[in-house]
């Protein structure tokens, strides 16, 4: 049984592992001019990969319960069931993990997009598809797309700060 909209998930799925590597890649990109990697470079790169392996499972995950024959409202309820809450725990726990690790606070584009857009929208996918909507497979996906989004800002902010450091970024 194939479900609506799972081709779009096929291909958010592949766009967001495509995006990984490409980011690993370009992380990359100040070791290979002689520069160390620092504390953010690292961290960086795991938050990265942790929040767009969680999105990923996100978007395979109604397709991998359709194979069970579940009724269409049943699959999109348990998907997001599934996936909201760990996709929820990382975007508010950025904040204190990005301090715990780096020693300082998100700047403010990224808390704004990254942690506080990111939350609400997976909040709002939580709440949508909960209510029983007809159109529940279209929040879902919509939902996983704006948080995928919110990931390429974040990335894109911190991969601007990164390059801004000296060559000879400190460990700390």
């Amino acid at each position: 049984m194939e479900i609506k909209g799972a081709a779009l998930l096929y291909a958010l799925a592949g766009l967001m592992i495509t995006f990984a590597g490409f980011s690993a890649l370009l992380l990359a990109v100040r070791p290979a001019a002689g520069a160390k990697s620092s504390l953010l470079d690292k961290y960086l790169a795991k938050t990265i990969m942790t929040h767009i392996f969680v999105l990923m499972a996100g978007a395979l995950l109604p397709t991998l319960l359709a194979l069970y024959d579940l009724p269409e409202p049943t699959i999109w309820r348990l998907s997001v069931v599934l996936f909201a809450p760990p996709m929820l725990a990382l975007q508010v726990s950025y904040p204190y993990r990005r301090r715990k690790v780096i020693g300082q606070a998100p700047p403010l584009p990224i808390y704004a997009v990254f942690v506080v857009l990111g939350a609400v929208a997976t909040l709002a996918t939580l709440a949508g598809v909960l209510a029983d909507p007809p159109h529940a497979g279209a929040i879902y996906v919509s939902g996983i797309t704006v948080d995928f989004f919110t990931v390429i800002f974040g990335y894109m902010i911190a991969l601007d700060m990164i390059m801004r450091q000296p060559l000879e970024a400190p460990e700390g």
